[in-house]
């Protein structure tokens, strides 16, 4: 069985997780990081050297970063839809898995996310989170001018980079903070919600993180 080390209010645990359900893999997480520990020791730090979550064991397969994470499964178990063979349709959709990962999660995760749940009230920087709020206003424009009309990313197929962009927008609707109308991200989000693999493993009570 794969077996999937990190614990469930990690984001990044969350995108190897929705990807497992979404293509009906059986999975054993193992609560690590944390509260729950475990990443210190040197049996962890043998798996991932950053001792970080979260790390994938499948077979004598060990990997650690969650994209390297997403693409192995997607690659090895997804189906043409969810992860295409064709080089130049996945690269399309794995721009947007990078875009992701590099350009948006920096503004939403680790400046408005961490200013809002993990920063003491007394020490929050409100100038450079109103700023981050409007940069991160401007990231997602252009994310719903991607979807357009489509269902999904790519299409009206759910894929690989809905995955790595999606898992994004629970903590994005359920911030404290005045978003921008965009009505078709909003549907785009409201569609996810309706998956049952999406609301086990994306839509994750994250009050256990908050710092007052």
């Amino acid at each position: 069985m794969i077996k999937i080390w990190g614990r469930a209010t990690s984001s990044n645990v969350q995108v190897t997780m929705w990807t497992a359900a979404e293509l009906g893999l059986e999975v054993e997480r193992i609560d690590a990081g944390g509260i729950f520990g475990k990443t210190d020791t040197p049996e962890f730090h043998e798996m991932n050297p950053n001792s970080l979550v979260p790390v994938l064991q499948d077979g004598d397969l060990t990997l650690f970063e969650s994209a390297a994470i997403l693409r192995y499964l997607s690659a090895q178990y997804g189906s043409e839809a969810f992860w295409p063979k064709e080089a130049a349709k996945r690269a399309k959709l794995d721009v947007w898995a990078e875009w992701t990962k590099t350009t948006l999660c920096p503004v939403l995760i680790y400046e408005v996310f961490w200013t809002l749940v993990r920063t003491p009230r007394a020490e929050r920087d409100h100038q450079n989170l109103a700023q981050q709020v409007e940069k991160l206003g401007s990231l997602m424009t252009i994310a719903e001018k991607q979807i357009g009309s489509q269902k999904y990313i790519g299409g009206e197929e759910l894929t690989f980079a809905d995955v790595m962009f999606g898992h994004t927008l629970y903590r994005y609707f359920t911030l404290d903070f005045e978003r921008r109308e965009l009505p078709g991200l909003t549907a785009y989000y409201e569609r996810l919600k309706k998956r049952e693999a999406y609301r086990q493993n994306v839509m994750v009570d994250y009050s256990s993180l908050q710092v007052d």
